[in-house]
Order: C-alpha cells, then structure tokens, then sequence
C-alpha cells in the first residue's frame, strides 16, 4: 500500500484559490478496475481508492502516512508564474501586431 500526498492544484472553472491551501493524501490503486458486464460502468474492489484525506501541512501528511506505515511520495506544489496586467495595456501606443479597435 502506498499513497501520494500533494496540494492540489487549481480547477479550471475557479477564479480562486478555494481548496487548493490543504494537502491531500490519496491512495494508489492496489488492483486495477473491471468493467462492470451489466450496465458498463467501471468499478473496483479496492475500497482505499474512494478515501482521500485532507490535513492542515504537508508534515500532518507525513506524520500520519509514517505512524500507519504506508509509503508515500511527496509531490511539491510548481509555482505559479503571474505576470501582472493593467487594462490600459489593450490600448496603449506601440502595439506591434494586436489586434486593436
């Protein structure tokens, strides 16, 4: 059994920075899964896959995967490059080969 903690990133759909402050220890799969003949669908019989567990730091996360002996990987968060934008920009003088108004 192992698991992989991380901080997860920011979705798509959010403007924010919701959700992505606590660091998350999830589980690797320990069999693979079965299409289920029925109705189609995808399933497992590991039950540690739907656990994920959420802490506070990342040395909670390291505590915890230590005390319970399970090997983990650590992934470190990338940084995130933000180049600041006004919105005078659009229309400054200079602007070699935008689209303008």
């Amino acid at each position: 059994m192992s698991a992989r903690i991380y901080r997860p990133a920011k979705n798509a759909m959010q403007s924010g920075q919701a959700h992505t402050r606590r660091w998350v220890l999830d589980f690797d799969p320990a069999a693979p899964r079965q299409i289920e003949p029925l109705m189609g669908w995808t399933s497992s019989s590991d039950m540690q896959q739907q656990l994920r567990l959420t802490f506070e730091t990342k040395e909670d996360a390291i505590a915890y995967a230590k005390r319970n002996g399970i090997a983990y990987l650590v992934q470190e968060p990338r940084v995130r490059m933000r180049r600041p934008k006004a919105y005078s920009d659009n229309f400054r003088f200079g602007r070699n080969g935008l689209w303008t108004h």
